[in-house]
């Protein structure tokens, strides 16, 4: 799968989103490694597991998931010589005592959930070293009774503890005057007494500190000096009695190193598949099939982030034909249909519950690939067009029977006569790859072709025509409308702006466009460059003679054949800014220099300009008609930099400024 892809239809969101549900860093870490899978039983075992673990939960289960706090840092410090802490173990021995209440739990469950008790019954209680841990240290703290030898010296210890309590408190007793206060401290690890500053010198012993104000010092009786040297020895003992302990202890977890590591795995499995499961729970996810035979078909689905506002989705796919044409008007939910359609088959090959009707189904994937929204690269200065065959180009390269390709807006940015072309040209070569294809377009010529080829279908998105409202609702086998002008209309065009769209959009009834009849393209055969006029690429119409009409392969007649054959009028005259059909070259073209003494009139066509002979010319639309009054037609015929020279030229002379014209041939 292309990272591009999952990031474009929010894959990586959803991860984010199931992490908030685990409760362990190896759930955690499972989350962060999830991928879409390529292997039927793999998918289908995650999905029916994920199954099982909702079926708990919606049971009111609670489930006792050890936890692994620290855990983590005590398995990868085992074997490194690492003395582990009397918390250290107390962390192991409660991990090891959850894996056992888990384990009897699951055990519990068998009937609700079969195939997730298997992972349970793989766990170690380790009694033996639980037990061991328990009797040596309780809450982090070794015992006395951890040995014998740590029970002498702590009896010894408490024996001389309390001597020098009673020396100090007799101590405190001789001197109460003096003190600053009848409190024993501690100082350097000795018992010391709080003498005022002016009468330390009364009480003899060792001073060990003074107090922040100087106005307290700290002395150590010499009555207790030589019993808390003895006390000292003893802390040195402890301290190499427990050393010995912790010792024993961290041998004895280090062998069983391999079961615990296979403990916080199945632990860190149970979380995932858990995490999915209340993940699940929150969008009612429910199992799909992974279908053999290709085919998709899914019913009432809802894109994760749509779930209260989406209308269910419908849609099926991959048995009478593997591309689906969609169109209909802008917000109207196209683009929308794309990605739940990706992102649900991605989550599906993950083993996710999705959001959709029990009975759906999905095709597996090898490949999803999708370029949806503006895709312009800025700093490699792509527009729109450019970035979408960028990534057709990959498309293409890649596409095959288990490939998933979804396209929004193709060939979008272009001209529409080439952008039509390219567009069937792609669809067809990846209809012969066997990809599966769903394409968005506002493109009437792909509904037709859609309707008449094989393995292709249309589908569109309701709209209702009264309100103008979308309707986001997907209806299979049926060519949708862009409703453009009806939404213009509605947000406030001019009245005449809306007129004459409506006009230009007229067609005959046998017309399969939604082009203007008299404007259609779609079927004329793509030629080489012209030898004078250099138009390259143009489209051109078979030439006709005078007395012939000419019709195009989609059933539209040629406006100038139509008009050569009305009764002969007086010879239009071209005057410059005159909207005019050429026929030569099947387009529609702006007078820019009118008729020489040779007959040749110079037209400017899709911002090339030629010269024609006023034959191959019939009349469209006045400039009146196009043009208001005063209109500078510099602006259609002059690029920008020529039309400021210009400018400045009028004002006053500007030495070295000059427009250069290539002559039209």
């Amino acid at each position: 799968m292309e990272p591009f892809t999952l990031g474009m239809l929010e894959y990586d969101r959803i991860k984010e989103e199931l992490a908030n549900y685990a409760v362990s860093y190896e759930g955690r870490l499972r989350i962060q490694k999830l991928f879409p899978m390529e292997r039927r039983a793999q998918i289908e075992q995650a999905m029916e597991e994920t199954v099982d673990a909702k079926t708990l939960l919606e049971a009111g289960s609670s489930i006792p998931l050890p936890s692994l706090e620290g855990i983590e840092g005590v398995v990868a410090l085992i074997g490194t010589g690492y003395l582990f802490t009397g918390k250290d173990f107390t962390a192991i021995q409660t991990f090891l005592q959850s894996c056992g209440q888990l384990k009897k739990y699951m055990a519990s469950k068998g009937e609700l959930a079969p195939r997730i008790g298997i992972y349970a019954a793989s766990l170690y209680e380790l009694l033996p070293l639980q037990q061991e841990i328990l009797r040596c240290i309780r809450h982090g703290v070794i015992m006395d009774g951890a040995s014998r030898e740590l029970d002498k010296i702590r009896r010894k210890m408490a024996t001389l503890k309390e001597k020098i309590q009673k020396k100090l408190q007799a101590a405190m007793s001789r001197h109460a005057a003096i003190l600053q206060e009848n409190l024993v401290s501690m100082r350097g690890g000795r018992y010391v007494i709080p003498v005022k500053k002016d009468y330390y010198k009364q009480v003899k012993g060792r001073t060990w500190d003074q107090s922040t104000s100087g106005q307290t010092v700290f002395v150590e009786p010499d009555e207790v000096a030589a019993l808390q040297a003895e006390l000292e020895v003893l802390a040195g003992d402890e301290a190499r009695e427990e050393a010995k302990i912790l010792g024993y202890l961290t041998e004895l977890v280090e062998k069983e190193a391999y079961e615990l590591s296979q403990n916080i795995e199945i632990t860190g499995t149970y979380d995932f598949i858990f995490a999915k499961a209340k993940y699940a729970m929150t969008m009612d996810g429910v199992a799909v099939q992974i279908s053999e035979d290709g085919v998709s078909e899914i019913l009432g689905a809802r894109h994760p982030h749509l779930l209260k506002t989406m209308v269910p989705l419908d849609l099926v796919i991959g048995s009478n034909y593997k591309t689906l044409i969609i169109t209909g008007p802008n917000t109207g939910g196209k683009t929308v249909v794309l990605k739940t359609f990706g992102l649900l088959a991605l989550m599906a090959q993950s083993g996710l519950l999705i959001p959709v009707n029990p009975g759906s189904r999905f095709a597996m994937f090898n490949r999803i690939m999708a370029v949806i929204g503006d895709g312009q690269n800025l700093e490699q200065s792509l527009s729109t067009f450019s970035a979408q065959i960028q990534s057709l180009v990959c498309m293409i390269h890649e596409a095959g029977p288990s490939t998933l390709l979804l396209i929004d807006e193709l060939a979008a940015g272009t001209d529409p006569g080439e952008g039509i072309a390219l567009s069937i040209a792609i669809l067809e070569e990846l209809n012969r790859r066997g990809a599966t294809v769903l394409v968005t377009t506002h493109f009437n010529e792909l509904k037709t072709f859609a309707s008449q080829t094989e393995g292709f279908q249309n589908a569109r998105m309701e709209f209702d025509p009264e309100t103008l409202m979308p309707l986001y609702r997907l209806t299979i086998g049926q060519a949708g409308q862009s409703y453009a002008i009806e939404i213009a209309c509605k947000l406030g065009i001019f009245p005449g702006i809306i007129e004459r769209s409506r006009e230009m959009v007229s067609r005959p009834a046998d017309s399969g466009s939604s082009l203007p009849a008299n404007m259609k393209e779609k079927s004329q055969p793509l030629v080489m460059p012209i030898d004078k006029g250099k138009v390259l690429g143009e489209i051109q119409a078979p030439q006709a003679e005078p007395s012939e009409t000419v019709e195009t392969q989609a059933g539209a007649k040629d406006p100038g054949a139509i008009l050569e054959k009305e009764p002969k009028q007086a010879a239009p005259i071209f005057t410059v800014g005159d909207a005019v059909w050429v026929t030569s070259y099947g387009k529609i073209g702006i007078v820019f220099a009118e008729e020489d003494s040779r007959g040749q009139v110079g037209v400017m066509i899709q911002k090339q300009k030629c010269k024609v002979n006023r034959k191959r010319l019939k009349p469209y639309i006045k400039k009146e008609e196009l043009y208001p009054e005063d209109y500078d037609l510099d602006i259609v015929f002059e690029n920008k930099e020529n039309r400021k020279k210009s400018k400045q030229m009028r004002k006053r002379h500007v030495e070295g400024v000059e427009i250069i014209r290539k002559p039209e041939d």
